[in-house]
């Protein structure tokens, strides 16, 4: 035991007078396998905590700390009761000490065995004896405990509370005072005649970007929404977008009752933003907010003697703009017909109302302006009235009673605008129809009826694209709730359309005509009945291909058994399934010149993973072999794309990038290897992406880096140096399409191997690395002050590189690298002004044009009244 003693004050006496800080380790050590005790360390402190140099006390009460934070779950009850005593007197000691006596409170905060009262204690001397803004927010408020005990404080802890935040200006503070503050609100602690104090200290710090304060202040409505009424008078774009959010967030948990008093002011705030306001992100904000307020009210339950409030805020919203809808000039109409749709699509109940109002009064305009205005001049007009309808009937909600009422006027109004001979009217009309169809009971049996007939005459007659897409839309969405019409009357139309003049489809050429309306055909063959119609028809044109033509795509209609039929019909030329054919019995779609099967290709674009393909093995191998043998470039390349597009539907299995990685090595094919990386970071433009339902899962940019990266890092490492370039640019195409926090947060490990690449002859490489350095030197990380000569060594030489866009990268690099701080820039500026002469006389003028801004900022630096 005596010799356990004099090893203690030697590490203290080591700890404490010879600046040894790691013996405080082996005290820890020491403590946690019982060889001493805490309050033995306590005592063998004695003589440095009563010494007469505060540096020397300090040092003792660091070494005790540091020990407790390693220890603190070993002490007895009586050990930490000893000990909060002695920390609550050392709160009054040197203020250089006090760091450490909090770092001390905040070990024993953490015991299970604090005693009862300690917590209330520990949070008293706090308040009494240390001034917050000497150390920090964060410092004082991790030694409270997160004890039931506190809350008997009630108002004085609140006091103390506001007290150590007001001023602060820390974020990390910031963010550990919002959270205290909320749980002071949310547990039910008694704020007394504190609580606009609380507000007070918290709203200053609004707009701000940390989202915890919202949470706090909607705990205070009657202090919050004058405060959001303020800001929103404010000219700051920023502020009015954090207080329409704000509201928003406010609304998802009051009720009308805090809300009720303050209605006519927001709703004057938020009208004014939509009306008058240039910025988008402000008027978004402002539909949001009326949107959340409108639920708010919706959700309010009503009593006997209760105004509706809904009513009485809708009423507020209706009176404002239902005006504005039946101005000439339309100045207003669209800010007006965006608040009333954001107001209605709220809820049903809103709907309801604000419906009622409206509609009629466009109906009427409508209407009114059709017998008062012809010609060309009216088509605009008739066209508002339209999108007006459109956005309305995009929020009315599937109930037939809010729309039952204008079912005869509603279609009246689209059947007379797709008769018009004007390409705006006829889509807009077209919109119309679609949301019309998909409100239970509007559309009656002979409506439907009426709609299908205009819609094939379109199909038929109409030469616009535009109208064509639009009409084919509208064709999918009613065609799915009502096939009989669409089998009866259309399709029959269609077919003798691509049929006519011959007995089976001229495949040679398609007309536009033809292509109009087999593109119908395919967007009407949404159910199986429509299906058995229209699939004959689709598969004898796919027949018919293998003599050579380009196609469109048909195989978004393939269900699993017509995807069998597929499979075979490529395979093996099975044309059995085909009605009344006159195919060869055995035809080769995969061996003449220009193969067909490149109408497989938009099979992998749809979803293919909800059919279950045959022979799938086998038809892998044969599109591999036609894409490595064929000679002919279109189709060895919709081969593999159609392989492709067939692999990454596939279940997981071994990793592709292992097979990439071996050919990296091969002498011919290195290269090649590379530009893979490229291809597989970024978005294929027509087959892996995902508008063709290619299956991309999320951030599998950044699981794709950090899974090969380090292998691209070691074979670069381990390869010869005339085989370097082939990883360095493997690696730039990786790094390239990160998202750019990710370049940010991993450029400091990859910083070497980039400036490598540069020194690489390949231009391939070296602009890939320039676009990925240039925007990180805007914001550069401290690893970067290390590689400066090594990074302008082999930048500059690239602004003469052959390649134009080389020298635009590398003179952007040089411009960004201007803006690093001056101590660390200037030893370079008289170098870089040389290097910089050349490209001034550039025979190219984007060249001289980035030259001339690097120059002229390189040239501030270090000069009088430069920068």
């Amino acid at each position: 035991m005596a010799a356990d003693s004099i090893r203690l004050l030697d590490l203290v006496g080591d700890f404490v007078t010879g600046q040894v800080d790691s013996k405080a380790t082996d005290v820890a050590n020491g403590v946690k396998s019982g060889q001493f005790s805490i309050l033995q360390l306590v005592e063998a402190l004695g003589l440095s905590l009563t010494s007469s140099e505060s540096q020397t006390r300090g040092r003792g009460v660091q070494l005790l700390s540091q020990v407790l934070e390693e220890c603190y779950t070993s002490l007895s009850e009586r050990e930490v009761e000893v000990l909060v005593a002695f920390y609550e007197n050392r709160l009054k000691d040197h203020y250089a000490i006090t760091p450490h006596v909090l770092h001390g409170l905040k070990a024993l905060a953490k015991c299970t065995v604090l005693p009862k009262g300690s917590a209330v204690s520990i949070l008293k001397s706090l308040f009494q004896d240390v001034h917050v803004q000497s150390h920090g927010l964060a410092n004082e408020f991790d030694c409270i405990p997160n004890h039931a005990e506190l809350k008997g404080l009630g108002p004085d802890f609140v006091f103390g509370f506001v007290q150590a935040v007001d001023g602060e200006r820390d974020p990390r503070n910031l963010l550990l005072a919002f959270q205290i503050a909320r749980n002071i609100i949310h547990r039910g602690y008694n704020l007394s005649q504190f609580t606009e104090e609380l507000f007070e200290v918290t709203s200053c710090y609004f707009p701000i970007d940390f989202t915890p304060v919202c949470r706090i202040l909607t705990s205070f409505p009657s202090f919050l929404l004058p405060l959001i009424i303020e800001k929103l008078d404010s000219d700051m774009q920023n502020a009015k977008v954090d207080s329409l959010q704000t509201l928003a967030a406010c609304a998802s948990v009051y009720g009308h009752k805090e809300l009720s008093d303050f209605l006519p002011s927001l709703w004057s705030s938020i009208r004014r933003e939509v009306f008058q306001t240039a910025s988008e992100s402000v008027e978004s904000a402002g539909l949001s907010a009326l949107r959340a307020l409108t639920s708010c009210l919706c959700r309010s339950v009503l009593t006997s003697n209760s105004e509706d409030s809904l009513h009485v805020f809708l009423d507020l919203v209706l009176k404002d703009c239902q005006h504005h809808l039946c101005e000439p000039d339309l100045k207003l109409v669209w800010p007006s017909a965006k608040l009333l749709q954001a107001a209605s699509g709220a809820s049903y109940r809103a709907s309801l109302i604000v419906t009622a109002v409206v509609l009629p009064t466009l109906l009427e305009q409508y209407s009114s302006r059709t017998q008062v205005l012809q010609g060309d001049t009216a088509v605009p007009t008739y066209t508002h009235m339209l999108v007006f309808l459109f956005c309305f009937l995009s929020l009315a909600l599937s109930e037939e009673t809010v729309l039952q009422p204008f079912r005869k006027s509603l279609c009246s109004v689209v059947f007379s605008a797709l008769a018009e001979s004007n390409a705006s009217l006829q889509i807009t009309a077209a919109k119309v129809l679609t949301k019309l169809g998909q409100q239970p009971g509007v559309l009656a049996q002979p409506d439907v009826e009426m709609a299908v007939d205009h819609l094939s005459r379109l199909v038929l007659e109409e030469h616009d694209a535009k109208v064509s897409l639009a009409v084919a839309e509208c064709a999918g969405s009613l065609s799915r709730l009502h096939p009989a019409p669409f089998a009866s009357r259309m399709i029959p139309k269609l077919k003798q359309e691509i049929f006519s003049g011959s007995s089976k489809p001229n495949v040679s050429y398609v007309d536009a005509g033809r292509q109009r309306c087999i593109m119908a055909l395919a967007s009407v063959s949404t159910q199986p009945s429509l299906v058995r119609e229209s699939a004959p028809v689709l598969l004898q044109m796919l027949a018919a291909a293998h003599t050579g033509m380009s196609c469109w795509s048909v195989w978004c209609l393939l269900a699993t058994t017509m995807a069998a039929q597929a499979v075979y019909l490529f395979l093996d030329g099975d044309v059995s399934f085909l009605p009344e054919n006159d195919c060869p019995s055995k035809i080769q779609l995969l061996r003449v010149r220009r193969p067909a099967f490149f109408l497989f290709i938009s099979c992998p674009g749809g979803r293919l993973n909800l059919v279950d393909i045959p022979e799938f093995d086998r038809l892998l191998g044969q599109l591999e072999e036609l894409s490595c043998t064929s000679t002919h470039p279109f189709s060895y390349t919709s081969a593999a794309k159609c392989f492709a597009g067939l692999i990454n539907k596939r279940a997981a299995g071994c990793c592709f990038s292992i097979s990439v990685f071996s050919l990296m090595s091969d002498c011919l094919l290195a290269s090649q290897a590379a530009d893979c990386f490229e291809l597989l970071m970024s978005d294929s433009p027509d087959v892996l992406n995902r508008s063709c339902h290619a299956d991309v899962r999320i951030m599998y940019r950044q699981r794709f880096f950090a899974e090969n990266s380090g292998k691209i890092v070691q074979g670069f490492n381990c390869a010869e140096q005339g085989k370097k370039s082939v990883y360095l640019k493997a690696l730039s195409h990786i790094v390239n399409n990160l998202p750019r926090q990710v370049q940010l947060t991993e450029l400091p490990s990859l910083l070497p191997v980039l400036l490598e690449a540069l020194s690489c002859p390949d231009q391939v490489v070296q602009l890939s690395t320039l676009c990925c350095l240039q925007p990180a030197l805007l914001d550069p990380p401290p690893a970067l002050s290390t590689q400066l000569e090594a990074l302008f060594s082999r930048l500059l030489p690239l602004t003469a590189s052959p390649s134009m866009k080389v020298r635009i990268a590398s003179l952007r690099c040089v411009h960004a690298l201007s803006q690093l701080p001056e101590h660390m820039v200037l030893p370079f500026r008289a170098q870089v002004l040389r290097a910089l002469a050349s490209p001034l006389d550039d025979k190219k003028r984007l060249v001289r044009k980035e030259a001339v801004l690097a120059r002229g900022e390189w040239f501030l630096i270090g000069s009088p009244g430069g920068r």
